[in-house]
């Protein structure tokens, strides 16, 4: 398929369309151009070319540019490995994009094991939480060096622990070890983790797989307009008048934006901070109702960063409003989703001035027992959880049950909600025959009678 003639690689790159296998070919050429006196069968590059300037330069960190050299050294066309040379063939570098971009969770699991391990066998999980601390700090890197970040902060607020720990742990909690345990503390960093384990974590944790295309997409220039950037990291719109520094990087942004619906991934826009809008929750409510879906989160007093996803605008009125496309989330100190469990629809609850039931925020939960609560004595709220959420399945977000908070941020997801008409309201003497003759018993006529239409029945 493709230039097999001129690329005796080729045979191995079934998976690349004729026009991406020629531009993995030319990456090839311009990588080996240090070799161009050998012959056609034996060209090859060094790491020395791939960290040069004019290939991957300083677009990714050190270390990662030599995992993936070590990577591809290990692994031949018929995946067995061997040992490595102080160059990259043809045949390895073909095979080797092929597995990354466009391979199966075990081909990709191959890959990583050949990154992780120098003799392809078990590696111990602390291996793999090393390797995935290395792959998400490469995302956040080579995104910044391409100025890819969309306008978001590549670094947590001062003070905040480092996403990219967070994040690595987030995904390593995903790998089910030998045995069937999770890799969840300090206890389990010794176990084993073979290529089968490797390849169920791939197939588990798609970050993975994600964040590997995108360290070559970006970071080797490469078939880059087969990477959905735009989905992967969204749009940061801000009023350029009004910036300010938000809770969220743009790693927990990532993380968060691929549990949103599919159409929502493109674009967030600030509806509401407290640094710009104040700490009032008249305001709160006059900024996010009637505005489209949108992400509410918030640092509480302990530094813990959470919120919720409501997937509907939100309405101030008693009843519970939403849909199971809502969910929970966590930040800081742990990253985490928490989807609908099914056991109820209290998915979002907003009301304000009313004397016989809660005036506030909610998401989750029951009446003064939420997953998440804002009070309207603004600044203060709640995250019950005993064990945990009945709507989300979510433990106590916040580091106190009752917790207290400065700083609060909503942002809509995706594209502003079309505008409705203003819809017709129909008076009381519309609808009910008996109040209009009593109107016109007691003496008092309809003075508007003729001179407006009667709405029709919505």
């Amino acid at each position: 398929m493709g230039n097999s003639k001129s690329h005796p690689g080729q045979e191995f790159s079934s998976r690349f369309l004729p026009g991406e296998q020629a531009e993995v070919n030319r990456l090839f050429d311009a990588l080996s151009s240090e070799n161009l006196g050998s012959s056609t069968s034996h060209r090859s590059f060094s790491l020395q070319a791939l960290k040069a300037r004019g290939h991957v330069g300083d677009a990714l960190p050190p270390e990662m540019v030599t995992r993936l050299f070590e990577g591809m050294q290990r692994v031949d066309g018929s995946r067995k490995v061997k040992e490595p040379s102080e160059h990259i063939s043809q045949k390895q570098f073909t095979v080797s994009m092929s597995h990354l971009l466009k391979g199966t969770a075990e081909e990709k699991s191959l890959m990583l094991l050949n990154m992780i391990s120098a003799s392809g066998g078990p590696v111990k999980a602390r291996d793999v939480y090393k390797f995935t601390e290395d792959l998400v700090g490469s995302v956040v890197h080579v995104l910044n060096y391409r100025q890819q970040l969309r306008g978001w902060s590549q670094k947590p607020p001062p003070g905040s622990p480092s996403r990219v720990q967070v994040l690595a742990a987030q995904l390593c909690s995903e790998m089910k070890l030998q045995g069937g345990g999770k890799l969840l503390g300090p206890q389990w960093l010794d176990c084993d983790c073979d290529e089968a384990v490797l390849e169920d974590w791939v197939f588990r944790a798609h970050h993975v797989a994600t964040f590997l295309s995108l360290v070559i997409h970006q970071g080797f220039l490469l078939l880059c307009s087969t990477l959905e950037l735009a989905t992967l990291v969204p749009e940061r719109q801000v009023d350029r008048q009004r910036e300010f520094a938000s809770l969220l990087d743009v790693l927990s942004v990532i993380y968060i934006n691929s549990h949103l619906p599919q159409e929502r991934r493109l674009r967030w826009r600030l509806l509401f901070a407290t640094e710009l809008h104040g700490n009032s929750f008249a305001q709160l409510c006059g900024h996010i109702t009637h505005r489209g879906p949108c992400l509410v989160l918030l640092e509480d007093r302990d530094g813990h960063v959470f919120g919720g996803f409501a997937s509907c605008s939100w309405e101030a009125k008693p009843q519970f409003q939403g849909d199971n496309r809502c969910f929970l989330f966590s930040v800081s100190p742990s990253m985490a989703v928490y989807t609908c469990t099914g056991y109820n629809n209290h998915y979002m609850y907003l009301n304000q001035g009313r004397q016989t039931i809660p005036n506030g925020l909610g998401m989750g939960g029951q009446h003064g027992y939420f997953g998440l609560w804002i009070d309207v004595d603004f600044g203060k709220g709640h995250s019950k959880a005993k064990p945990t959420c009945t709507t989300y399945g979510s433990p106590q977000l916040s580091a106190q049950e009752d917790f207290q908070f400065q700083k609060l941020e909503v942002w809509a997801v995706g594209d502003a909600p079309k505008a409705e008409p203003a819809r017709k309201t129909r008076s009381i003497l519309d609808v009910d025959p008996e109040a209009r003759a009593l109107l016109r018993v007691s003496g008092r006529g309809c003075h508007s009678e003729g001179l407006r239409e009667v709405p029709d029945e919505q």
